[in-house]
């Protein structure tokens, strides 16, 4: 009988290794062709709810003229505006099942790669360029990167929901006006004076929008003074009674710094407004020493501040993945986030950052 080396024979466990190696080499693959399919997708529902908004906002202009508009366009941009939402509920499903297949996927690599783990001794680390996990060494700048994209996304909605559809009325309600110059002038006069009053109420929400977007006053005035503006000006739009308190020396820092601080405050503000419902807010600066320090606190509803240290943060909301990525932004720059929270007792969160000096 032939004697087998123990060379020559097959090693079970490097076979599963290789095996699980080479399945999680096609899953990288399906999970690149998916998040293709995923963008492409998730592009087209934009586009096609941009002309929904469009369309209903014609509607609304249509219902507010109706003895002025010939009743064959009524049903035209009726049956318009019904196949868009149709065609819109139709993307919004593909994209969610596109979502779903993906997720599916992603964690059936996670599972391979545990396997692969324990087989091999060591922990097996997906590089975040191939797979997007979240489980990298590269987390902190991914989700920074993800945070920026979803605030620019929040911009383009703002401002399409907003001047651009203000726009879109101008157009109709000139149109409507032209129309009844020569039937009816004093019908088209008071629709000139509904479009100047919609015209000046338009103007100031994109003043309000610009200095949301970036207030010319940071860079002019410095953050306290820009802060002082913002916290007057969210306490009018939001009727949360917000109490503001300036310790220190009022000092200028550098720019980075300062927009830094503003954007901070900026946010804790509206998580308390969008996820707690507070209805009473107090903000502390503490302009003296090497480190600003910012304390927020509101009543509204709190939440388990120990789940933001946790491994996993595919379960946290809005406001505490926010509360994440706002940690690791100032984490970067040696600043810190504290917070601490309870379901009765509302939120109170601690900024601090080195003024540089």
């Amino acid at each position: 009988m032939d004697y087998e080396a123990p060379e020559a024979r097959a090693n079970p466990r490097q076979e599963i290794i290789t095996m699980l190696m080479d399945e999680m080499t096609s899953i990288k693959r399906k999970l690149n062709e998916m998040r293709a399919q995923i963008e492409s997708q998730n592009m087209m529902v934009n586009r096609e709810q941009q002309h929904y908004s469009d369309l209903r906002g014609e509607l609304q202009n249509i219902a507010h003229n109706l003895d002025t508009v010939p009743r064959q366009d009524i049903k035209e941009k009726y049956d318009e505006t019904l196949n868009s939402s149709t065609k819109l509920l139709t993307m919004r499903g593909q994209l969610e099942k596109f979502q779903s297949n993906y997720e599916t996927l992603e964690k059936e690599q996670q599972l391979l790669a545990g396997v692969l783990s324990r087989i091999q001794g060591f922990d097996v680390v997906l590089d975040a360029a191939e797979e997007d996990s979240p489980r990298t060494a590269n987390v902190n700048i991914i989700r920074i990167v993800q945070a920026q994209e979803d605030e620019r996304q929040r911009l383009g909605r703002q401002l399409h929901d907003g001047p651009a559809q203000s726009l879109t009325n101008f157009i109709l309600q000139a149109e409507i006006c032209q129309r009844l110059f020569d039937r009816n002038p004093e019908r088209a006069a008071e629709e000139l004076g509904n479009l100047k009053n919609a015209a000046s109420v338009t103007f100031q929400k994109v003043r309000e929008f610009i200095f949301d977007l970036r207030p010319m006053m940071l860079d002019d005035l410095g953050v306290i003074p820009t802060v002082r503006r913002y916290v007057t000006s969210f306490r009018e739009k939001s009727d949360i009674q917000v109490d503001l308190e300036v310790l220190g020396e009022e000092r200028r820092l550098e720019n980075h710094r300062e927009v830094m601080l503003f954007r901070g405050l900026q946010e804790l503000m509206g998580h308390a407004r969008d996820y707690a419902n507070a209805t009473q807010m107090q903000i502390r600066v503490d302009m003296a020493g090497k480190r600003v320090k910012i304390l927020v606190q509101d009543n509204g509803r709190g939440f388990d501040a120990d789940a933001l240290s946790g491994d996993e943060d595919a379960h946290l909301d809005g406001r505490m993945q926010g509360l994440v990525t706002l940690k690791e932004k100032f984490e970067l720059v040696d600043g810190s986030l504290q917070v601490s929270s309870s379901e009765n007792e509302g939120t109170s969160i601690r900024l601090e950052l080195p003024t540089g000096e």
